[in-house]
C-alpha cells in the first residue's frame, strides 16, 4: 500500500541495546543490534517509494520490561558468573517503577515526529539514550582515530 501511494512511515522501537551491549544482555542487544541493520538496509529499498523509516533507540521507560511478568531470567547459571549476575538481577529488579521515561511523553514525540517533512532517520528517545548514544559515538570515533593510518594503508597497490 505505501508504495502504492508513494508515501507512508515505518517506526521501530530498537534499544540503547542497539548501539552498545551489555553484560547478561547479549541475545536481548543481538536481536536489537539486528533490527538496526535491517532499517537501514530498508531504508534504502523503500526510500525511492517515498517511504520513510524511522529507528527509536528509547532509554530506560517506566513500560513492563522489567516487571517479574514480562522479564524472564535463564534458569541454569554459570558458576564463573554468578556474582556478576545476581549484580545484574539486584539492579533490574530494583530499577522497576524508577525509569526515568515517560512513555505518554515518548508517544507525543513519536507523533510530532511523524508529522514532520523529514523526520529523523533515528530518534535517540530519552536523557539516558542521549548519554549513551554520545558515548558510543565518542568510542567509536577514538577507535577510529586510533588506527587511522594502518587501516588507510590497506589498499590493493598496483605497484607491488
Amino acid at each position: 500500500m505505501m508504495r502504492k501511494q508513494r508515501a507512508g512511515q515505518i517506526f521501530t522501537i530498537s534499544s540503547t541495546a542497539g548501539l552498545v551491549g551489555f553484560a547478561f544482555g547479549t541475545a536481548y542487544a543481538a536481536s536489537k543490534f539486528s533490527l538496526e541493520g535491517w532499517m537501514q538496509s530498508l531504508q534504502a529499498e523503500v526510500e525511492p517509494f517515498g517511504i520513510q523509516t524511522i529507528t527509536v533507540n528509547p532509554g530506560f521507560f517506566r513500560t513492563e520490561l522489567l516487571t517479574d511478568e514480562s522479564t524472564h531470567y535463564a534458569e541454569g547459571t554459570i558458576p564463573h558468573y554468578d556474582e556478576a549476575r545476581k549484580k545484574q538481577m539486584e539492579f533490574w529488579k530494583g530499577y522497576n517503577g524508577q525509569q526515568s521515561g515517560e512513555p505518554p511523553e515518548l508517544a507525543q514525540a513519536l507523533l510530532k515526529i511523524s508529522n514532520e517533512a523529514q523526520p529523523p532517520r533515528r530518534f535517540i528517545a530519552g536523557a539516558d539514550a542521549v548519554a549513551t548514544a554520545d558515548q558510543v559515538s565518542a568510542t567509536l570515533k577514538q577507535q577510529t582515530d586510533a588506527y587511522r593510518e594502518l587501516s588507510g594503508s590497506l589498499g590493493f597497490d598496483d605497484n607491488k
